[in-house]
């Protein structure tokens, strides 16, 4: 017991030395581990600095790099050029990390999806919506004089103009279609489900375009990158919205139908 109280005893606690009262004003005091961080930082940029110091003095002023054309100078600063002018972010994303395959993939699925709503909206409130024609067969003119477009559908002539929700005379008189049996919350949600789909509907259009220019512009950069038929001239530059417009010679006409029709769409040809 006693060893082990004189152990104990002779443990000494080692305390760092703290900023003296005068210089707190400078902060904690600067320890070696410290110093010898803040010298290797400095050693390190300082061999940075003459590396390119050394490097600036041998270069050529005469050889060219990419840089020259990939940089500009606005107000004495060099400032790199921005891809933006010519692709948006989503399309420059996609470019950098997917291939056509999945360009392809995702706009057939955009497509799937966007019939799909357009068959469940029946676009009811759309400007543009298509115009159902219901073809009524009879055996004469005067049958077709005489003829009551509400008495033949069994509706009233308020709801010969819709086509769709068309209710009948008996469902009518039984009272199934009053005001009265209408649940104010039912129709709030109907209505709310229903905005939310067209707003849903309009941003797969939106999505679908954006891929069906993106898929053109990777497209046409195969066709490129093969080297076999190669273009006359450059009509029209590519865009945010748009696949450039290249000019082919006449003799490479039958060459491009026999690879693939689908690229005839972008290019203009000299008859």
């Amino acid at each position: 017991m006693s060893s082990l109280h004189n152990a104990v005893k002779a443990q000494k606690t080692h305390r760092e030395r703290h900023q003296p009262d005068a210089r707190k004003n400078l902060g904690l005091l600067e320890k070696k581990k410290d110093y010898k961080q803040r010298a290797r930082d400095f050693n390190k940029k300082k061999a940075t600095i003459k590396k390119l110091r050394k490097k600036a003095l041998i270069r050529n002023p005469d050889e060219f790099y990419f840089h020259m054309i990939n940089s500009k100078v606005e107000d004495g600063v060099h400032k790199e050029k921005s891809k933006a002018e010519k692709f948006t972010d989503e399309q420059l994303a996609l470019m950098q990390t997917q291939d056509l395959k999945y360009i392809i993939t995702k706009r057939t699925s955009e497509r799937s999806k966007i019939e799909k709503l357009r068959a469940r909206l029946h676009l009811i409130s759309a400007t543009d919506k298509p115009k159902n024609v219901h073809t009524i067969f009879v055996d004469n003119d005067r049958e077709k004089e005489d003829l009551n477009l509400a008495a033949r559908l069994g509706t009233h002539e308020a709801f010969l103009g819709r086509s769709f929700n068309r209710p009948l005379m008996e469902d009518l008189k039984k009272g199934k279609f009053s005001t009265y049996n209408i649940d104010p919350e039912q129709v709030s949600e109907a209505n709310k489900a229903t905005r939310k789909g067209y707003k849903e509907l309009e941003q797969r259009i939106a999505r679908e375009e954006q891929l069906a220019v993106l898929q053109a512009k990777m497209e046409i950069k195969v066709l490129l990158k093969s080297g076999k038929n190669k273009p006359e001239r450059i009509v029209q530059e590519e865009t945010k919205s748009s696949a450039p417009v290249y000019v082919w010679p006449k003799r490479e006409r039958s060459n491009l139908l026999c690879q693939n029709d689908k690229f005839l769409c972008f290019f203009s040809l000299i008859e």
